[in-house]
């Protein structure tokens, strides 16, 4: 080989380090996927046989897949405010799902992942749901985003729903930005608009990647469905062995798809962290309009695995390595503190204490990183702690809870009806053996209930619980409208 191509060589070899050291010092762009009731069995790489979802699986593929990734609460306003601000819904003072007529909302003070990057000159957009207030007081312009477009609560609150789902009232989708006093409101005002609400969602995403590609930039998609009532375009219909509920699920694939190739187009894929991941499980009284466990135990409206465990993947190969895999337990609470490290933000996290911690380890896929959580708590209803997971341990605390076991399952939209007041007793389940909670080791290991009993209490001294009328001295409140 000849001196002048040597130089050559060694001239280029140069260039693409200098290219990749400079790719690795820009912070990246944060795109977060995040559905609405879709169960952990709802996607192909998660060994669902009856939904194909070629998008998310390549994210997969390119980047990591959580098999132990959780929601802080098994419903949805509280699980998106764990999402957007680390910390347990019940620290908050955020609980269930906030109705129309609430007067609630996430406190102001409280700091989002949005207000986090904004001092370093990151553009935001919250698109779709956002059921953390629909107030304008609450609406995300209010948390740091410089956009919301999109319905504030979920698509199914009407008066009647669900036994007069043919007869309902408009509902609104908000469209504001940061600066704007009120929202331009929009009717969606016929069931045939929820069949487009997919569709524009992703329509809007790809306009904001557009139009920021430029700039560094978060942008929250936050799909209204899988939850009812389902609407999916007609390019979608019948494209599953799953029925309606698996075209949604098509649908949802296919708009994370349109996002990547957005983010492709401009060059910037490889600079931007890629999440998907959702609020809840599944809905199961709705039948054949619900998704699956993937084997877990119960559903939405249960701290069971079912209720509190979801899919999760992550794609960005600066960190990530592909192919791989996590069973740590995680929580979205994780995300705040892991997308502040990686940009660089932590100093803006603000004083109000936090409940989620930095998972950069484990999205590396570090030798021997381990969860950062000495335990993950699952509070639901009003503050009721009802279990916890520590390790391969989890553990119930007496509480009642609904189940659609022996019962006819919903059809066509129609939900069946739950058994509601069914109680467990204090319960352990070894979730690496037994993820279906189905044998109770309680009396097998008293030492390991000893032990997280003692967790769960100082906890819930910190965090309180209903069920052991426990107050906690951390809790904080809610936003409160003006009189």
């Amino acid at each position: 080989m000849n001196t002048l191509l040597l130089c050559g060589l060694a001239f280029l070899s140069a260039c693409q380090a200098a290219q990749d050291a400079e790719s690795s010092a820009v912070s990246p762009n944060i795109v977060v996927f995040f559905t609405d009731d879709q169960g952990w069995g709802d996607l192909s790489c998660q060994g669902s046989p009856d939904i194909s979802t070629p998008n998310i699986d390549l994210l997969a593929e390119e980047g990591v897949r959580f098999t132990d990734f959780y929601t802080s609460q098994p419903v949805c306003s509280a699980s998106r405010s764990s999402l957007l601000t680390g910390c347990y819904a019940n620290r908050l003072g955020i609980s269930g799902a906030l109705a129309p007529s609430a007067t609630i909302g996430l406190n102001p003070d409280e700091v989002t992942i949005a207000e986090v990057l904004k001092p370093a000159g990151y553009a935001s957009a919250c698109l779709g749901k956002w059921h953390l207030g629909h107030l304008p007081e609450f609406l995300p312009v209010r948390q740091g985003f410089d956009l919301y477009s999109g319905i504030p609560y979920s698509n199914d609150m009407w008066p009647g729903h669900p036994e007069s789902p043919k007869a309902w009232p408009p509902l609104p989708w908000y469209t504001i930005s940061h600066g704007q006093a009120t929202p331009v409101v929009e009717l969606v005002d016929d069931l045939d608009d929820q069949d487009q609400i997919t569709r524009r969602i992703t329509r809007e995403a790809v306009a904001f990647v557009d139009d920021h590609a430029d700039q560094p930039f978060f942008l929250y998609v936050a799909h209204s469905m899988p939850h009812v009532p389902l609407g999916v375009g007609p390019q979608f219909r019948q494209s599953t062995r799953y029925g309606p509920y698996g075209d949604v699920i098509r649908e949802i694939d296919w708009s994370v798809g349109q996002v990547r190739a957005a983010l492709e187009r401009h060059g910037i894929l490889d600079r931007t962290l890629l999440i998907f991941t959702s609020d809840n499980g599944p809905w199961l009284s709705y039948g054949d309009h619900a998704g699956t466990t993937g084997g877990l135990r119960e559903g939405k409206g249960t701290t069971y695995e079912g209720g509190v465990r979801v899919p999760m993947v992550a794609r960005y190969p600066a960190l990530i390595p592909a192919s791989s895999t996590c069973s740590e337990p995680c929580m979205t609470i994780d995300l705040l503190p892991t997308i502040a490290e990686l940009t660089g933000t932590t100093e803006n996290l603000g004083p109000l204490e936090i409940d989620g911690r930095s998972i950069v380890p484990l999205l590396a896929g570090e030798a021997g990183a381990r969860t950062p959580h000495e335990a993950l708590y699952f509070w639901y209803h009003k503050g009721d702690l009802e279990s916890m997971r520590a390790g391969r341990w989890k553990l119930h605390f007496p509480h009642g809870y609904r189940t659609m076991a022996g019962r006819p399952a919903g059809n066509n939209g129609i939900p069946g009806r739950y058994v509601y007041g069914v109680r467990t007793d204090l319960s352990l389940y070894d979730l690496v053996e037994d993820p279906a909670e189905s044998v109770d080791l309680s009396a097998a290991h008293p030492e390991v209930v000893q032990r997280m009993m003692a967790m769960a209490q100082l906890k819930r001294a910190s965090l309180g619980d209903r069920l052991t009328e426990t107050v906690g001295v951390d809790v904080r409140s809610p936003g409160r409208a003006d009189p």
